[in-house]
């Protein structure tokens, strides 16, 4: 059974309430995260008989708790225990409190995104971690926006977990310098989880539960560091994309690329509040890539029309881009603005250095879009039907199969 069967949104919104609750209890995060998933793995399996609990929170945290206090009761455990005890007889990880579940005040979001950007992991490690603990994704989900196989995502969360817990780690808020040093690494985990709410993987073209959170906690980053002009840059990036979604998709659920969407569906407030905060954040003077990556967004937003966008300034931020944070990913983006600015053949010397993205649909997207412009309809069609084998979202996909089986009646494209 999958958690398909239950409210998904409700499980991902209650992740990070319910495994703070144990950590705050316990204080071993990685004990607290293995009982927590068992937790979510009882509700997949009960409530779809039972019904969703009055208070699912309070289930989840009850149900999860009798796991750990399983684990502590194993013989293994309990010698752990024996020696904690014996070291330290207030240690927080000496046994479970004796306290009702939902107790915890103020939101353990913060808590838990800078334990799991602790400096014992490496970032990739970091991020991933995160996206599980606080975002509620799946392996696979995680798997699938760091484009490797599952398997090698489960091992490196696995690691992830066994470094915290070599380390000592505990869940409790970190002193400020030391936040001020993990906030690079949050912040990407944010962005990470963003973009995997953003393109989803299986029949919804979006996952906006997600991307909602993802907003979330970039606002309590904000409050929390009001200093910072990348966390602002961040969030006015989330608001400039997010304030398009509701052109995205016609009634239909099938996708509307930008260049045709209508622009007066687009959410004005989110687009004047993340052209406001944009402005603050550059007034800062420090630049960074989430800044350079909002001002392209807001330029996107700001034009009146496909044909109003201001190619040349998108194609300049993107070069500035790629020199800060140089990626296969910015360099399709760059090429995709060249090829707006230059014509279409520029845009495709571009694509011949990135064979990195060979297995990746949005590289072949791309060359479809950029060979259609150019009149060359045979490659356009065999790149459009490549990309819809490479995707694994089904909007995407019936779009992809759409513009191929377009150009196998004669339809071309010069714009």
């Amino acid at each position: 059974m999958s958690t398909a069967d239950v409210p998904e949104d409700l499980l991902r919104e209650l992740t990070p309430q319910v495994l703070g609750a144990l950590a705050r209890r316990c204080g071993d995060f990685t004990a607290a995260e293995d009982a927590v998933q068992e937790a979510l793995l009882a509700a997949v399996r009960a409530w779809p008989r039972s019904g969703v609990p009055v208070n699912p929170a309070g289930w989840l945290v009850r149900v999860a708790q009798r796991r750990l206090i399983d684990q502590i009761r194993s013989e293994a455990a309990r010698r752990t225990r024996e020696e904690l005890l014996a070291a330290d007889p207030t240690a927080p990880g000496s046994g479970v409190h004796d306290t009702a579940p939902g107790t915890g005040t103020g939101d353990d979001t913060l808590t838990l995104l800078t334990l799991c950007c602790h400096p014992c992991l490496p970032p990739a490690s970091a991020i991933a971690l995160t996206l599980r603990a606080v975002g509620g994704l799946t392996t696979a989900q995680i798997a699938a926006a760091f484009l490797v196989p599952e398997a090698t995502m489960g091992q490196r969360i696995s690691r992830a977990k066994q470094r915290l817990r070599a380390a000592g780690a505990r869940f409790e808020p970190p002193a400020p310098e030391e936040r001020r040093r993990r906030g690079r690494t949050v912040l990407s985990v944010v962005y990470l989880m963003f973009n995997e709410a953003y393109v989803s993987h299986g029949d919804g073209l979006d996952r906006p539960d997600l991307a909602v959170e993802a907003i979330r906690i970039a606002r309590l980053l904000v409050d929390s560091a009001p200093e910072d002009p990348e966390a602002a840059g961040l969030l006015a990036l989330l608001l400039l994309t997010h304030a398009r979604r509701p052109a995205r998709t016609d009634r239909a659920g099938r996708l509307v690329p930008l260049d045709e969407q209508d622009r007066r569906l687009w959410d004005a407030d989110l687009v004047q509040e993340g052209r406001e905060l944009l402005l603050h954040a550059l007034s800062a003077g420090a630049v960074g890539p989430y800044q350079v990556q909002a001002a392209i967004a807001a330029l996107h937003d700001e034009a009146s029309s496909a044909r109003a966008t201001d190619w040349p300034q998108i194609a300049a931020l993107y070069m500035l881009l790629e020199r800060m944070t140089p990626s296969p990913m910015v360099a399709l983006n760059r090429a995709v603005a060249v090829g707006m600015v230059s014509g279409p053949q520029a845009g495709l010397v571009l694509l011949e250095d990135l064979d990195t993205l060979a297995d990746h649909h949005r590289l072949h997207a791309v060359r479809a879009h950029l060979l259609q412009r150019a009149g060359r309809p045979v490659e356009a069609r065999a790149a459009y039907e490549l990309a819809a084998r490479l995707s694994t979202n089904t909007a995407e996909r019936h779009y992809l199969t759409t513009r191929a089986a377009q150009l196998r009646s004669g339809g071309t494209d010069r714009r």
